[in-house]
């Protein structure tokens, strides 16, 4: 039985693959992943080069979840927390952590290219540009910071900005050359196979129910068998509670599972593609209210955007997106959505991921808050390195205790109301 997507751009643009078949009976292995998006490939990959068996288990089907469904913008940095937080929080630790954020998008684009991965990637940069004057002094804090750790963050002026994107629409703002775009569904399972043929064994439509130590040993229970390992990666991040919500509960409540939506125009003529953004960066503004867009391989505008309420959302949100293209390219007024999709992406109280260790040799980690492409991967290949023998001192694992939300089904109701807040704050320049 197939799996059906979403109907994205990626689902119909994808290359095919052929579905592993579910675990089916008990097994053993010395490393189960839960988890068949971008961190469980990852992880995967790690583990089997580094020469342990590996299996992962994935309840629906390669790249289902949020790995397959997003913008596809690969992103070295975060959504709020900059490496001086990460170090004032975690000491050493974080500071790791803040380099392995910085080399995200690089750490991503070398796997591709390592494993001639057909992703669609494009290392074209990304950038993040400043809906107002006042966000200008905060994009050129947030490159000062991160050059003070080394990595090639740089300062766009109004006309330099101008130039990037085709429009004065914008201030100025950061941009950063190691980041891109992919496409996420292609990549996820492209790392698949690469983890395949390593000797990972993967196995799709294989929900897991529950997990459980006993003795020296993790098992792992699904619909139609038992997978008994050595370690444990949950990978399963803004999913956690979606598919079994028993499965790990305590995390599953430590973050707010939103509805991000995405969406694709027709390919644009190449009268307008050399005017806008010549460079196909990727380009994700610092509004809260977030405008983001980037061009496919087929040179499609893939944007996207968030409405509150629930009534006729695709609608909707589909025509805000097309405002939002129209504000800043009038050129592209009247531009209408061939694809519309969503999936969740996790979000928590202060948008700092959360590291977890399950027990010996257990690893999970949650709440990417919409910056997942680069970190998911980045970290998928510490928690495999982890779990085969490095030391974790030497490693970007910052761990905290899950913080669960207290009145959680609530908060999850009223989460979208958030966005009105959002939209408040993005009128009021910050005060720095």
């Amino acid at each position: 039985m197939s799996v059906e997507f979403p109907p994205s751009i990626w689902a119909a643009t994808a290359p095919e693959r052929t579905p592993a078949a579910p675990l089916a009976a008990n097994a053993e292995t010395d490393v189960a992943i839960v988890g068949g998006g971008f961190t469980g490939l990852s992880a995967a990959i790690e583990v089997a080069r580094r020469g342990h068996a590996v299996t992962v288990l994935e309840g629906k089907a390669v790249g289902w979840g949020a790995s397959g469904r997003n913008n596809g913008q690969v992103i070295p940095t975060l959504t709020a927390a900059e490496p001086d937080a990460w170090v004032a929080r975690h000491g050493a630790a974080g500071e790791r952590f803040a380099r392995l954020i910085g080399d995200s998008a690089s750490i991503l684009f070398d796997l591709v290219r390592e494993f001639d991965m057909p992703a669609e990637a494009e290392q074209t940069g990304w950038f993040q540009p400043a809906h107002s004057p006042g966000r200008v002094k905060l994009s050129q804090g947030r490159v000062d910071a991160w050059q003070r750790f080394g990595f090639p963050a740089e300062f766009k002026d109004a006309a330099q900005t101008r130039d990037i994107l085709g429009t004065d629409f914008w201030y100025g703002g950061m941009y950063n050359p190691t980041g891109g775009h992919v496409n996420p569904l292609a990549l996820a399972r492209a790392m698949a196979a690469t983890a395949e043929g390593l000797g990972a064994v993967v196995h799709e439509q294989s929900r897991v129910t529950r997990y459980r130590r006993e003795g020296a040993s993790w098992v792992v229970e699904t619909d139609g068998g038992t997978l008994k390992a050595r370690a444990l990666i949950l990978a399963t991040n803004a999913y956690t509670g979606e598919l079994s919500p028993g499965l790990a509960p305590r995390l599953a409540r430590s973050f707010v599972p939103v509805y991000a939506w995405q969406m694709s125009t027709p390919p644009i003529g190449d009268n307008l593609r050399g005017k806008i953004l010549p460079g196909r960066e990727a380009v994700s503004d610092t509004r809260g209210d977030l405008r983001f867009f980037r061009y496919d391989a087929r040179n499609r505008l893939i944007t996207g955007g968030a409405v509150l309420g629930s009534h006729d959302v695709v609608n909707r949100v589909r025509a805000k997106a097309a405002r939002s293209l129209a504000e800043a390219y009038p050129e592209l007024a009247g531009t209408e959505m061939t694809h519309v999709w969503s999936g969740f992406i996790g979000m928590n109280r202060d948008r700092f991921p959360r590291v977890h260790r399950l027990g010996p040799d257990g690893w999970a980690w949650v709440a990417c808050n919409g910056r997942g492409v680069a970190l998911g991967t980045a970290l998928g290949r510490e928690l495999g390195r982890v779990v085969t023998g490095v030391p974790e001192e030497e490693l970007a694992l910052p761990v905290s205790e899950p913080r669960p939300f207290p009145l959680h089904a609530l908060v999850r109701r009223v989460a979208p109301a958030y966005l009105a807040w959002l939209r408040r704050k993005d009128r009021v320049e910050p005060k720095l």
